[in-house]
């Protein structure tokens, strides 16, 4: 949870680096209240077949519109590309599928042009089995 906190505090910053779990866990929360906003939409009755969006997840979308691209753009600054790269999104299957791999990719060691690399200003993060 404290991930996607961050992200929400940092929610219109677009420059800097996000490594890939403050990206991912940032999804994987959004993704849990759009379930939760289409159920909540299905029960009181809310969905509009004819737009395809409920009232409750179109809030959830516009209020996470501004903080998904803000950490799109810093996760592919991590892997040092332009945040112009989610552009490629407009192009169908083939942008979803070249930003996958950006994301699934791992940070560039060091500092880059776009900052240094967020993973060595948590050392003490890395678990060990003892």
């Amino acid at each position: 949870m404290n991930w996607f906190v961050d992200a929400l505090k940092k929610y219109a910053v677009f420059s800097g680096r996000a490594q890939r779990s403050e990206y991912w866990y940032f999804f994987l929360f959004y993704c849990g209240l759009a379930i939760g906003a289409a159920l909540l939409d299905g029960m009181v009755g809310a969905f509009n077949r004819q737009a395809g969006v409920g009232l409750f997840g179109g809030i959830v979308a516009l209020g996470l519109l501004l903080p998904s691209l803000a950490v799109g753009v810093r996760r592919l600054h991590d892997i040092d590309r332009s945040g112009w790269w989610l552009l490629i999104a407009v192009v169908p299957v083939v942008g979803a599928i070249v930003l996958l791999v950006f994301s699934l990719k791992d940070s560039q060691p060091g500092s880059n042009r776009f900052g240094p690399n967020p993973k060595d200003a948590f050392p003490s993060e890395k678990f060990s089995l003892t």
